[in-house]
């Protein structure tokens, strides 16, 4: 099969590899379409190794028909169209995905938006209602409103009956995140987060998707009970907190990752975004953000694409 060579990062090579195999429990599935994410960017520069025993090829999502069955496996058959969230594997012509993970395709969605989903959905799913335990009427500020994650989050947030804060970098990102809801959108190269969130009525959950010296501006604006949960290190690893806010405020602070969670976690969200969030963007309550799709031969634009922060949304990989 054709694949992005895993031994050639940073280099993103399209290639020749072995075809992969389904365990039992597993489906093989002729990939359509194929989502990017930071994490692929990330794990090509070489600081995000997949799990041990895991695919070594880029990509997170999937989306295309399923070509074999492994054992154990009775709820779907050959020619199903689905997707779902994979360990790695995704930037090939053929991709293992655990049955468990599997989603059916509705006809309206296209390989492209059905690729788009998985990730981001289970992840601000994760975040915002099982860890950040977000309640209507409370104040939640997304950082990196213009990206996949960042769209996600503004719209379940508002879905939750939340008051949405984002940040972003352009005004024409700022236009698109009011477009999806937001109730308050900053510009963090003309506006101070802090002063900003603080003057609305602070934060009672943020979704950290920068890292780095945000960390202490976050406490600054958080509510007290408030959480602050990290998904992203675009600014770095280290950060200086308030450690005397942190008690005073009773603030929360966790660190959340999808990829290194367990089948069972990862079934339990799958389940989730197909009981919670594919109908309702199959009715238009929620809306994929699909930016672009590139062609897989053009990876290194498509990275490229995403490393300079030119995306509104999800961008994608077409395997025709």
């Amino acid at each position: 099969m054709k694949a992005i060579l895993p031994g050639r990062y940073p280099q993103l090579v399209y290639g020749d590899l072995p075809r992969p195999v389904p365990k039992p429990g597993q489906l093989l599935v002729r990939v359509r379409a194929a989502g990017i994410n930071r994490a692929d960017l990330v794990q090509a520069a070489g600081h995000y190794p997949p799990p041990p025993g895991e695919s070594a090829v880029l990509g997170l999502e999937v989306a295309g028909e399923v070509v074999v069955i492994g054992d154990d496996v009775a709820d779907f058959a050959i020619g199903d169209a689905v997707f779902g969230l994979v360990p790695g594997g995704a930037y090939a012509e053929y991709c293992v995905l655990d049955a468990a993970l599997a989603i059916r395709k509705p006809e309206v969605l296209s390989w492209a938006e059905a690729a788009s989903l998985p990730e981001v959905w289970m992840t601000v799913w994760l975040n915002l209602v099982e860890l950040g335990e977000l309640q209507a009427g409370q104040r939640l500020l997304v950082h990196a409103g213009a990206s996949g994650i960042g769209a996600a989050a503004i719209q379940l947030g508002k879905r939750l009956g939340a008051v949405v804060f984002a940040t972003v970098g352009s005004f024409e990102k700022a236009a698109w995140c009011t477009a999806l809801g937001a109730d308050r959108v900053i510009n963090y190269r003309e506006q101070d987060f802090v002063l900003e969130v603080k003057a609305a009525g602070g934060a009672d959950l943020i979704l950290e998707t920068v890292g780095g010296d945000y960390l202490g501006r976050d406490q600054q604006c958080l509510n007290r009970d408030g959480r602050l949960i990290v998904i992203g290190l675009l600014r770095g690893t280290s950060a200086e907190l308030n450690l005397g806010l942190l008690l005073v405020k009773r603030q929360r602070v966790l660190g959340s990752a999808l990829r290194s969670q367990s089948l069972a976690v990862k079934t339990r969200l799958a389940q989730a975004l197909a009981a919670h969030i594919v109908p309702a963007v199959v009715k238009g309550a929620l809306r994929p953000s699909l930016d672009r799709v590139f062609a897989a031969r053009d990876v290194q634009a498509a990275h490229d694409y995403v490393a300079q922060n030119r995306n509104r949304g999800k961008v994608v990989l077409a395997f025709d």
